[in-house]
């Protein structure tokens, strides 16, 4: 049986690293001009690529990457870079311009959902890390039932925050949201730096921590 308290205590780790509270704004940022209907389908879609990526670490995990011969420091430091990436469109509206040229055309239209979205945001080095832990924590089905449920959970009330993405863009207004998004990629890329900074601490280049 697993530990209530335990599982609790889980779920709040998975969440906190996920962030979904902190991910709606920038789901805002990403899917900005898009329908109801567009959004809601780019929140399928994130939601179901970071679960099946999730899920395949819960399973596999440690031996996946030591197979491919990929460490987590490893895996921190291109997460890092992707997300830098991301953030540089974000903050010269490279973005925003692709999509101005694509409105008319749904299936053109700039899709977020795979990238950035499910990978690096939600199924980034922390929640991967967190989901092989998790599934190691109890022995045999009890650990890999323990590190789903968690996931699963986790990713609904995801889902849930991104379904409020229409009514705050309604609150922030374009001016506002074009504010949010230039905020949002000077931390996005202050985070990407830290995952980088991360993966370089993990392979012993730094005695500790970077203040």
């Amino acid at each position: 049986m697993i530990d209530f308290a335990f599982f609790i205590t889980s779920f709040v780790t998975l969440f906190v690293i996920i962030d979904p509270i902190g991910l709606t704004p920038l789901f805002v940022a990403l899917t900005q001009g898009m329908s109801v209907k567009q959004r809601r389908a780019i929140a399928i879609r994130a939601t179901l690529v970071s679960a099946g990526i999730l899920a395949m670490f819960t399973f596999f995990g440690e031996a996946l990457l030591g197979f491919i011969g990929i460490s987590m420091a490893a895996f921190k430091i291109a997460g890092g870079i992707l997300l830098l990436l991301t953030a540089l469109d974000m903050l010269f509206e490279r973005r925003s311009k692709r999509r101005e040229g694509q409105a008319e055309e749904e299936e053109l239209v700039d899709d977020p959902s795979v990238f950035p979205l499910a990978i690096p945001l939600i199924a980034g080095p922390g929640s991967i890390a967190t989901v092989i832990l998790l599934a190691g924590a109890e022995p045999g089905f009890t650990g890999l039932g323990l590190a789903l449920a968690v996931m699963v959970l986790t990713l609904i009330v995801t889902f849930i925050f991104f379904e409020a993405a229409t009514p705050l863009e309604r609150l922030l207004g374009k001016t506002g949201i074009n504010v949010v998004s230039r905020l949002l990629g000077m931390l996005l890329a202050a985070l990407a730096v830290q995952f980088m900074l991360n993966g370089l601490l993990d392979f012993g280049l730094f005695p500790q921590a970077p203040k």
